[in-house]
Formats: C-alpha cells, sequence, structure tokens
C-alpha cells in the first residue's frame, strides 16, 4: 500500500506518496504544482528550478503548473490564469484503493471571484504507478441552469528533467501542424526527432500517439487524452534563460517542456458539464 505524508517544502505545504518499490511524488498545495517525481531507482524525472519562488502567491518554476483558464496571454487574464497562484485543498478519500492517487481540489472563491467571475470547481488527480505518473484535469461548470457557458483554454506545463538538452531528442512530431511561436511561422514538422540548443516554442497538432524523448540511455514516453488536441513544446534556450530572474543562467540545459494542451480553440462549457484532460508519463528501458 502507498505512503502519504504531508509536509513543508521551501516554506510552503505540500503532500507526498511514496509506493513501496519506492517511486515518489510530491505536489505543493499552492497551485496543485506537481514538484518532483522520482522513480524507485531515486532518478527525478522532473524539472524544478532551484530559483523557483515559494512566496505562496508567485507562480513556481518547473514541475508542472495546472495552466487554466487561460494558456500563456491568450485572453484577458494573468498569464496562464489564475489557480496556479492560489493555494488548493487535499481531497481525503475513503477508498483505500485510492492511496496511490493524491487528488487536490480548488472552487470558486472570493479570491477566484477577483480575477474571474464563474462559478467553477477544479480537481487534479496525480496518479502514481511504478515508473509512470499520470496527471489528471477536471473542470466542472458549476454554475447555475439559467447561467451562460464559459470558455477556457488549458495545460498542464510539464518541465521534464534531461541531462542535456542539446544532445536529448523528441520523436513523434515528424508530420504535425506546427506553429513556430519563436519565428511566428506556421507549417508541418519536418524532423524525425527533434533537437535543441537555442530557444525553441511551438504549438503542434497533437498527433494521437505517444511522444518518446531520448535522453542519453533514458527514454520517457508522453501521451495525453484527445481532449487535449495540442502539444507545446518549449525550451527557453540560453539567451531567454539568463533574462528569467528564477532561472538559472543553465537552467535550459536540464528541462524541455512538452505539453498537454487545449489552447486553439477554447473549450466552451455549459452549467452542470465537466471537461476533463490528462497527461501521463512512462519510464521505459
Amino acid at each position: 500500500m502507498a505512503f502519504t505524508e504531508s509536509l513543508e517544502f521551501r516554506g510552503q505545504p505540500a503532500v507526498a506518496v511514496r509506493l513501496p518499490q519506492g517511486d515518489r511524488v510530491m505536489v505543493a498545495l499552492h497551485g496543485a504544482h506537481v514538484l518532483s517525481w522520482q522513480t524507485a531507482d531515486g532518478t527525478e524525472r522532473l524539472y524544478l528550478s532551484p530559483q523557483a519562488l515559494f512566496d505562496g502567491r508567485s507562480a513556481i518554476r518547473g514541475g508542472v503548473p495546472v495552466c487554466w483558464p487561460q494558456f500563456n496571454m491568450r485572453g484577458p487574464l494573468i498569464k496562464h490564469g489564475f489557480v496556479r497562484n492560489l493555494p488548493w485543498q487535499v481531497v481525503v478519500t475513503p477508498d483505500a484503493a485510492e492511496t496511490d492517487t493524491l487528488r487536490l481540489r480548488l472552487s470558486d472563491s472570493a479570491a477566484t471571484r477577483a480575477f474571474w467571475p464563474e462559478r467553477f470547481e477544479a480537481e487534479l488527480a496525480v496518479h502514481l504507478a511504478p515508473q509512470r505518473l499520470r496527471l489528471t484535469l477536471t473542470v466542472r461548470n458549476t454554475g447555475h441552469t439559467q447561467d451562460r457557458p464559459w470558455p477556457f483554454t488549458a495545460a498542464l506545463h510539464s518541465y521534464l528533467r534531461v541531462q542535456d538538452a542539446t544532445t536529448a531528442r523528441l520523436e513523434g512530431l515528424e508530420g504535425a501542424a506546427r506553429w513556430d511561436a519563436v519565428r511566428d511561422v506556421r507549417g508541418t514538422e519536418t524532423a524525425s526527432a527533434l533537437r535543441f540548443g537555442e530557444e525553441f516554442d511551438s504549438v503542434y497538432a497533437a498527433p494521437g500517439t505517444p511522444l518518446h524523448l531520448l535522453d542519453g540511455h533514458r527514454r520517457l514516453q508522453i501521451a495525453q487524452s484527445a481532449s487535449c488536441p495540442e502539444t507545446v513544446v518549449w525550451n527557453p534556450g540560453p539567451a531567454l534563460s539568463a533574462r528569467l530572474t528564477d532561472l538559472p543562467d543553465d537552467g535550459w540545459r536540464h528541462m524541455l517542456c512538452v505539453e498537454a494542451a487545449c489552447i486553439d480553440t477554447p473549450v466552451l462549457l455549459a452549467p452542470g458539464a465537466q471537461w476533463q484532460a490528462w497527461q501521463e508519463l512512462l519510464v521505459q528501458a
């Protein structure tokens, strides 16, 4: 049976689950932000900036931020929405079979209405299995029947740890429609494997089959739900990394963001309806 503990990390409350095999995941209550995922051999699979802010107000650089109800600056809200900047509550479940899953929830309140007027409930389920991590975001419109639907965009903004971004390769996007945000160019990906070294920021039409991150002798499979029709790939490169105050100058070498996203066409969610999306990371031999 998995072991769950409450703890403090860099002065902020967090919760962790450890499997008998040794796999462990840790989540901050601030933003329901996944901070760490270690497999049984002790290898850290996520990148968390050593300069990330842990002040209980700011977004945390690294791990897995929840971007909702807005992606980036595509709308009137603060960058990537507001839920990553607010405290969530741990959901206590009596189901003994769920000891390997952490659930955190955020509902509308005076704090959320300072950013957004809508009635909602958001829940992040963090499911840990040997060599595997699945994150599931569920969003519900808790408005009254007569209320109007509201639109949103979303992403699970995973920072994956790599030994060296210049030698890592991401496979599985060849032939996918691509918007290169650095150059503002649209086209089709022609490379069988993406390579990194300068700033890379692209939105792809998700191919519907898992991607594979090859990092030295390590291989990670990355899958996402059909409810996320886009995959975002981002690495700041050396120039941007040097300008980001919450990221070391060489931070770009040790991270690659591969994000499950629903951003090009906003979801319109009616009162009483719910939307769900997931990303799954699987370590392969």
